[in-house]
């Protein structure tokens, strides 16, 4: 039986969803963000020794990382979907890029754009709190704002020509950009300037499975 140690408002999400569309059995282990930190609390760690979120068990294999749980599904358990063959060479290619693309070039600076807006947040004794938030925007307008909207400007270029991401059909590669895209999208960062985006974000979201899944782990955002 496959357990996927799910936490609260994280990556994750999209592995659970991945398993709704697939139709496997599976079980839910759940664990809740320090509400102070916001970190995963300390137990994970019995289950992977970085104590990250997502990660799966399979009998006696223990997968982590997104990428590679979505890569072991689709695999393992996909049945020829999910993954365009090798012998459809574009889509296939596709799919390698935006397997990757996801964890490897936009969210780096999505997560950074997080973390500075955390800082700039926290309550501190002036001039200190003055400086910390002169050097926080001055980060954002010179270098996440015009590296995330490349990333973003890039991608809703992409979706004009394509339905999907990787072949004619939902495949892993969409379901490992969700994360990304849904935090540009509800983290305001889309507007009015990337319409392809949000379309793209509300027809994943509209997915039967990514309902259930909804409704399996609870809210998240």
């Amino acid at each position: 039986m496959i357990v996927l140690h799910h936490l609260n408002h994280s990556r994750s999400q999209r592995i659970l969803w991945l398993l709704e569309e697939m139709g496997l059995p599976y079980e839910i282990e759940h664990y809740a963000r320090d509400s102070r930190t916001m970190l995963a609390p300390t137990h994970l760690a019995k289950v992977h020794p970085l104590g990250k979120s997502p990660v799966i068990t399979d009998g006696d294999a223990t997968i982590a990382e997104s990428g590679a749980i979505i890569e072991y599904l689709v695999d393992m358990y996909g049945e020829g979907k999910y993954k365009p063959q090798r012998d459809n060479n574009q889509a296939y290619r596709d799919y390698l890029y935006w397997m990757h693309y996801a964890e490897g070039s936009v969210m780096p600076f999505l997560v950074m754009r997080l973390v500075f807006d955390q800082i700039e947040a926290r309550k501190l004794i002036f001039p200190v709190k003055q400086i910390v938030r002169t050097l926080c925007q001055q980060v954002h307008s010179t270098y996440l704002k015009p590296n995330i909207e490349r990333h973003m400007h890039f991608v809703e270029d992409f979706l004009s020509s394509h339905e999907w991401l990787a072949g004619d059909n939902l495949s892993g590669a969409d379901i490992q950009m969700s994360f990304p895209l849904e935090a540009m999208v509800t983290g305001g960062m889309t507007g009015e300037s990337f319409p392809r985006i949000v379309e793209y974000v509300k027809k994943l979201q509209a997915r039967p499975a990514y309902q259930r899944a909804l409704k399996r782990a609870g809210p998240y955002d």
